[in-house]
């Protein structure tokens, strides 16, 4: 059993092939946290140490025992109310206008298989791959009752944890903060590792002490955000690439959340991922039940590469669902670089024309195609092909370019709505914002409240209606605006935000259980919702509208601490680069590219005789590492905010296969040799560059490394496979 109950000791143990997580109920009802880390044996509870704290106050049933304190105890779920003064994760405002809850171990219950959360997005596991543990809280006097719930995947070395908030009394309570994890950890100092950015520029590595104080991170936008992702790792000072303990905590949401870090007054640390507070007033009326995102956590004693290999197979394994989780995607070309809103069906269909020459599986059909839509003012929110720009229908269009073997694929932006459009004069009160107010805009247009049904239904069938009439392979969601003036016309204000995603949500199923076999790729302006939450219904995510291959190399640096290569979407663009004027090498280009899912953003018709021959090179070149691109264990092999050489290599599963690909960032006068040493390969055996046909022992290439080439030219590109001899 991975879960286990001492009744004697009312000890709660949580193993997993290489960790251990424990807590127990302590004899007042509390429930403790005692341990995470290694897999250890025998109980932790002897870490507990009880004294008498100065301004620490104790419980009233703790009577005369002044050492008894909820201020300096490490806890599983700390809620304000029981006198602890550090962050809290659950804070409750009472029909009397009291902040205050009493939650104590009521029972709990474990069972096989992993449990899923009603119109939330989770990790998902087949009965014998998880268990899990609830565990239920109550408040004897007010009659609010929380269930902690606990999965663990065993041989993955995932935990996650969600929380359930229910209100079982006669009067009406409103929740302020929630939170879905909590960790406590006990004198030891930490780092806070966080990925901050902003559009054109996300996922930026970051790395700062836990001092006495609290730091946090979140997002009050109504998306997870481009500024900060939902996720951090807690690591020891000394922790590195390949040494040290470290913790992940990834938030399965793509709202507004809030991950906050505090080393108290005794020098403890306690960090807590869950909703933000801001914004968010959620009342409960009797009978009603709030549940909160779940956040997957994950340890290594083995640096940040271990970690990264563990969340990697999570995602792919038990977070991203359908046809294409699992499978190898299609190229594609996006037909926005190429023709941006001056297209018509004639110029969609030689863009296949000529991606069918060069290999290229599917043509895409970007912002444009709709209503009143020839520049980014108008038109979003009427999902009715414009068949007069077009020239023909959208079913025509589609078959013709079937014919010639090429896929098709549309963009939408469902959530968006502008006010020049038809469904904005007849429905101004979809749209968010405050009565009596002036609207605050984006890129010209406003956000529809998808927290409400109505708004839901009525987009849903318009977009039914627009996919029903051809064959359309694949969808690209967007989402380029965040959520400001935020009010509802129906529904209670501090509820909004948290509804509007799940509203989200219960658009996208409904779309993938209409469309099973259709590939939908989430974005929001590139990644300003690339999160997990998302994974869920879209097995791949714009990784950011920043397709400059420099750039890229921090980008997708910073996003592969928990996302794996094979949902991260990754494109050759056109020179200049449209985001920075940058020129580099097509080469260097589609090495970048390759580290994720791979397509095109230019228009080929563009392209030199040679650039043709090496982009079919290129596909050719990619679709035969595809699948190790795509499953293979990825490894981070420098650091593109410190060095001059940049790379990363994908190995086989069975460490047959690796892909090494760098780029040099710097090149001087007299320029140094580098020498990148590989990572996760067999030590014992010989593995031969399939382009030079030099060999080398594993050991070799792990302790020394490899020699990058020194030649002139900025931003040179190698790529180098090699697999083992024999």
């Amino acid at each position: 059993m991975a879960i286990e109950f001492q009744q004697d000791e009312q000890l709660f143990t949580l193993n997993t092939r290489h960790t251990t997580y424990q807590m127990k109920v302590d004899r007042l009802g509390f429930l403790l946290h005692l341990y995470y880390g290694e897999r250890i044996l025998g109980s932790m509870d002897y870490l507990l140490t009880y004294y008498d704290r100065g301004f620490s106050g104790n419980p009233a049933d703790a009577g005369n025992d002044r050492t008894y304190s909820m201020d300096v105890l490490p806890q599983e779920y700390p809620h304000l109310g029981t006198g602890d003064y550090r962050n809290t994760a659950l804070v409750i405002r009472n029909a009397d206008g009291s902040e205050y809850c009493d939650l104590r171990y009521a029972s709990h219950k474990i069972y096989k298989g992993k449990y899923a959360l009603k119109g939330l997005p989770a990790v998902h596991a087949g009965d014998n791959e998880a268990e899990t543990l609830e565990i239920l809280l109550k408040d004897s006097v007010s009659g609010l009752q929380v269930r902690l719930l606990y999965g663990v995947l065993a041989e993955d070395d995932i935990i996650t944890r969600s929380v359930e908030i229910c209100n079982l009394g006669e009067d009406a309570v409103c929740v302020e903060k929630a939170s879905s994890a909590c960790l406590d950890f006990m004198g030891e100092e930490y780092d806070f590792i966080s990925f901050c950015g902003r559009h054109a520029m996300e996922r930026n590595f970051q790395r700062t002490r836990i001092a006495h104080g609290c730091q946090s991170i979140g997002s009050r936008r109504g998306t997870s955000s481009h500024q900060y992702n939902p996720a951090v790792i807690i690591a020891q000072k000394d922790a590195t690439e390949d040494m040290g303990s470290c913790y992940g905590m990834l938030f399965v949401y793509s709202g507004n959340f809030l991950c906050e870090a505090e080393r108290d007054q005794y020098g403890h640390t306690r960090v807590l991922m869950g909703l933000h507070g801001d914004l968010f007033h959620y009342p409960l009326e009797k009978g009603e039940t709030l549940t909160i995102p779940e956040t997957i956590l994950c340890y290594s004693a083995e640096g940040f590469a271990e970690l990264s290999k563990r969340y990697h197979r999570c995602i792919r394994e038990h977070v991203c669902r359908g046809t294409y989780s699992r499978q190898s995607r299609p190229v594609l070309i996006n037909s926005w670089e190429a023709a941006y809103f001056d297209f018509d069906g004639e110029t969609i269909y030689r863009l296949a024309e000529q991606a069918a020459a060069l290999g290229i599986d599917m043509v895409v059909m970007d912002d444009g195609w709709f209503g009143k839509r020839d520049d980014d003012n108008s038109g979003l929110g009427d999902w009715q092909v414009n068949e007069k720009k077009l020239g023909c229908s959208l079913g025509e269009l589609v078959r013709r370019i079937n014919d010639i073997g090429v896929m098709f694929g549309i963009w939408i932006e469902p959530e968006m709505v502008s006010e020049d459009s038809d469904v904005y004069r007849s429905h101004p009160d979809w749209a968010i914002q405050v009565p009596s107010r002036k609207p605050v805009r984006a890129r010209n247009q406003l956000v529809l409240d998808f927290s409400r049904k109505d708004v839901r239904d009525y987009i849903f069938d318009q977009i039914c209606a627009v996919l029903d009439q051809g064959n359309i392979a694949y969808v690209k969601w967007d989402m380029n605006r965040s959520l400001t003036d935020i009010y509802s016309m129906e529904h209670a204000q501090g509820k909004v935000t948290y509804d509007y995603v799940c509203g989200v949500y219960e658009f996208l199923e409904r779309l993938m259980e209409r469309y099973p076999n259709m590939l939908i790729e989430g974005c929001s302006g590139g990644g300003g919702r690339f999160d997990a939450g998302m994974l869920y219904y879209t097995p791949q995510i714009w990784c950011s509208d920043n397709t400059d291959a420099v750039d890229r190399l921090r980008i997708q640096y910073g996003t592969s601490f928990f996302y794996p290569a094979s949902v991260v979407g990754s494109h050759v663009s056109a020179v200049p680069n449209h985001q920075t004027g940058r020129t580099t090498s097509l080469h260097t280009r589609g090495v970048v590219a390759m580290a994720g899912a791979f397509g095109y953003e230019l228009n080929p018709e563009l392209l030199s005789s040679e650039e043709r021959d090496e982009i079919q090179q290129q596909i050719a070149c990619y679709k035969k590492y595809e699948e190790l691109v795509r499953r293979g264990d990825y490894y981070r092999l420098s650091n593109p905010f410190t060095d001059a050489c940049v790379a990363w290599a994908f190995v086989s599963e069975d460490r047959e296969q690796v892909l090494l690909s760098a780029v040099m960032q710097e090149i001087h006068g007299n320029m140094t040799v580098n020498y990148i040493r590989l990572k996760g390969i067999d030590p014992n055996a010989v593995y031969r560059d399939a382009e030079t046909g030099a060999c080398y022992y594993g050991s070799a290439l792990m302790a020394a490394g490899i020699p990058m080439p020194v030649e002139l030219g900025a931003y040179r590109a190698y790529q180098i496979y090699m697999e083992i001899v024999g």
